[in-house]
């Protein structure tokens, strides 16, 4: 589990977030987050073992992906 909130926690230093939102929360916004997530979901299982072998960052961006969308289904169950 450390290693995964290690993964979670640099991951968004390491991406697009220039103007203060990253590419997900905008994905969100316009009413595609569900379908991002599940295609991200399905895009790296299918690549765990493939690419650059049994890679576990493609299993942390599987589990990432699935935190993502559980955090935005418990937003609409509070009214958030």
């Amino acid at each position: 589990m450390s290693r995964l909130e290690h993964y979670v926690n640099n991951t968004y230093s390491q991406h697009y977030a220039t103007t203060g939102k990253q590419t997900t929360e905008m994905v969100f916004e316009h009413g595609h987050g569900d379908g991002f997530c599940i295609g991200n979901i399905m895009k790296y299982a299918q690549r765990f073992g493939k690419k650059e072998g049994r890679n576990e960052k493609d299993l942390y961006k599987v589990i990432h992906y699935a935190i993502i969308l559980l955090g935005s289904m418990q937003e609409e169950q509070n009214g958030t």
